[in-house]
């Protein structure tokens, strides 16, 4: 945590607002830490259960598939939540003081991104079991992809305007921009990369249609590792 802060504070403009800061640090460190466990934990529990040889017994069995993927996300859900609260305070006791601002539309904004950080868990874990042990090399390198695009320790307008270029491109980008925008109050500036309407828009889309796609590629991904006899191979 003290890492992310103060790497965030090198971001500051002189004369900006302190809180200003604050808020693009902290909230962009809550969003990141639920999209860094989504990768390892989903796509990492269906390896584990296909390396222990319990997935083939699973899903040779009537078991419905999807409560299966749900049991993850609660788990998930509960501990991130947790460390989202802790890491929170303690950033805003680090960085003296925190904005908030418009908690409902901020708590909206923060379950569809929830959603769709879910449904891209759900495609991963897809992914896992087709690409399996080189699953994780990815999921290192998604994280850090999304840590750069996605902005998520500083503002959009320190990234060179062809990387930014590449954020508009990345649904969770406006995610990242909306939620932090709405809770520090639309200082101005923010949002950067489109106004809060179309940011709504996007981040709607995107926690409506994603799981649904995910939860798609997953079962795709399951039957045919299912025909192949692949979900017990190592």
């Amino acid at each position: 945590m003290a890492i992310f802060s103060l790497a965030g504070q090198m971001f500051s403009q002189p004369g900006s607002p302190s809180l200003t800061v604050n808020g693009v640090v902290v909230y962009g460190f809550i969003l990141f830490i639920f999209l860094s466990d989504t990768l390892w934990t989903i796509g990492a529990n269906i390896r584990q259960e296909q390396v222990q040889g319990t997935l083939e017994q699973l899903y040779l069995s009537p078991a419905n598939k999807f409560a299966n993927l749900a049991s993850k996300i609660v788990n998930l859900l509960t501990l991130t939540m947790i460390l989202s609260l802790i890491s929170m305070g303690v950033m805003s006791w680090m960085l003296g003081g925190l904005p908030f601002h418009n908690p409902l539309l901020g708590l909206y904004i923060f379950v569809m991104t929830l959603s769709g950080v879910f449904g891209f868990g759900f495609a991963f874990a897809a992914l896992t079991l087709r690409i399996k042990q080189t699953a994780e090399t990815l999921a290192n390198l998604l994280q850090f992809a999304v840590m750069i695009l996605c902005a998520n320790f500083f503002p959009f307008s320190a990234l060179p305007e062809p990387l930014r270029m590449v954020s508009r491109l990345i649904p969770l980008s406006y995610s990242v921009d909306a939620f932090r925008s709405t809770l520090m109050g639309f200082p101005a500036g923010f949002p950067e990369l489109a106004s809060i309407e179309v940011e709504l828009v996007i981040v709607t889309v995107f926690g409506l249609l994603t799981p649904l796609l995910g939860y798609w590629a997953y079962i795709r991904a399951e039957d045919a590792a299912r025909r192949s006899g692949s979900l017990a191979e190592f």
